[in-house]
């Protein structure tokens, strides 16, 4: 198996007079031209708008829904993994009456075949007192994800979680060398979305993809400025603020390396302040 990954990061772009289903349909035509790529990332919440609250109820799907089929097919279609990004989902119907509102900001992780391999549910929610915290519930597990044609862990967070630097130091301890955070962040914080990534990837000596969305919508100018950090910080593909294709192939045997010439990580004491 290579030690090598084509990375293909999608900054998807999209405004109010879009609808869902067309943009569903202009994006899977979007991952099916990505031959020869073995991980394609989309951003948050790009079905349904990062910041298009009032509509989540409305757009909401199970994870069977239309958005998670069009992906698979397209999927399939490329042969390679693909993280969609993520949907509101609303708890299936099928499912035992759900506690707390029902609704997740869910990343969803396909294999090639087109079968769901890892499920996010965003953990920490934005918007203080409006927003996602209102409308969603937040998610309770940790989740990491082998990427079997590339012999390496991922780990799953999304957009806000990239400000809660203890939660990727459980995610490097589950064994994840890349971390990949699909976002929706605002281009009046795109500063932080920058410099926080490569603190990330800094931090925990690997490497950090991150997908953020493109256009305005909901009164709300996105950032763009995706981008792939390289486990000493450095950025290695950076995109603008309209929507652009990231390709890059990254060396994954990058992440031992550095460890073993600069190896802060086996300096960490854990035992501090336990009784």
């Amino acid at each position: 198996m290579s030690n090598r990954l084509d990375v293909r990061v999608l900054q998807v772009a999209y405004g109010d007079l879009e609808d869902t289903e067309a943009r569903v349909a202009r994006v899977a035509a979007l991952v099916k031209e990505q031959k020869g790529a073995d991980l394609i990332v989309l951003p948050e919440l790009w079905p349904h708008g990062g910041f298009a609250f009032d509509q989540w109820p409305e757009l909401a799907e199970e994870l069977d829904g239309p958005t998670v089929q069009a992906m698979s097919a397209a999927a399939r279609s490329v042969g390679a993994t693909l993280h969609m990004g993520s949907i509101i989902e609303r708890a299936a119907a099928s499912a035992s009456p759900a506690t707390g509102k029902g609704m997740w900001n869910t990343s969803v992780v396909l294999g090639p075949d087109g079968s769901i391999i890892a499920r996010y549910r965003k953990i920490h929610r934005f918007g203080f007192d409006v927003g996602e915290p209102t409308i969603i519930d937040a998610g309770d597990e940790l989740v990491s994800v082998d990427l079997e044609s590339a012999r390496i862990r991922a780990g799953l967070a999304t957009c806000y979680d990239l400000r809660f630097p203890e939660m990727f130091r459980m995610l490097l301890d589950q064994g994840a060398k890349i971390m990949v955070v699909p976002a929706a962040w605002p281009l009046s914080r795109a500063a932080h979305w920058k410099i926080l990534g490569q603190a990330r990837a800094v931090e925990n000596q690997c490497f950090v993809i991150q997908c953020n969305t493109a256009g305005t919508h909901s009164g709300t100018t996105m950032g763009g400025h995706s981008q792939v950090i390289a486990p000493d910080g450095t950025v290695l593909a950076e995109a603008g603020q309209d929507e652009e294709v990231l390709s890059i192939v990254v060396d994954l045997d990058d992440v031992a390396l550095h460890r073993s010439r600069f190896p802060v990580l086996r300096d960490r004491r854990l035992t501090i302040g336990v009784a």
